[in-house]
């Protein structure tokens, strides 16, 4: 079974609040797809990659070991690197922010070898509306904690949405951690 597991308080509100003022120290990028395709219909966002960034080391570090511990307690995955930079992500209701379903495998070189997802809430849930982390691990949708600092962690094959974002912005942290490949 591959039910994703929640890391709640994984951040304080503190650590939220520096994280979204790093991804904001210089202008966001418009969420692309694999392949830097950009499908307003699939996906509605802006983004930062926190190795862009100056001053963001600690995130990483942080990041590094809340997946070791939920990989320890919940999957047991083979995993070997980050190969990918932490992204933030805004998605704003003045433009209905959102991301359909989809997965974080993908056919790169490097997305092909994504085994484990975390995505950490940024945003006070009353801070906006819509903008739900919605999860289907097993023919049910299931809803992501919302709870500000909180981590969910699940499969990268796992199919997953953020449902639009009709009042405010929803900030997110994603990282994704590699290794060979399942078997």
């Amino acid at each position: 079974m591959f039910t994703p597991l929640t890391l709640p308080e994984a951040f304080t509100p503190a650590e939220c609040d520096r994280i979204i003022a790093l991804a904001q120290s210089e202008p966001l990028d418009e969420a692309g797809l694999v392949r830097n395709t950009a499908d307003h219909n699939i996906r509605r966002a802006e983004l930062a990659w926190l190795d862009d960034r100056a001053g963001a080391d600690w995130v990483m570090e942080r990041i590094i070991a809340l997946v070791a511990r939920a990989n320890r307690e919940g999957f047991d995955f083979a995993l070997t690197e980050f190969a990918e930079s932490a992204q933030v992500a805004r998605y704003g209701a003045e433009r209905e922010g959102h991301f359909d379903w989809h997965s974080d495998i993908g056919a790169g070189a490097v997305a092909a070898r994504r085994k484990l997802t975390m995505v950490v809430q940024l945003s006070e849930p009353g801070g906006y509306q819509g903008g739900t982390l919605e999860l289907w691990p097993d023919g049910f949708a299931r809803e992501a904690q919302k709870a500000r600092g909180a981590a969910t962690v699940f499969p990268s094959f796992v199919l997953h949405r953020v449902t639009p974002v009709t009042a405010g912005e929803r900030w997110s942290l994603t990282i994704w951690a590699h290794g060979p490949a399942f078997r």
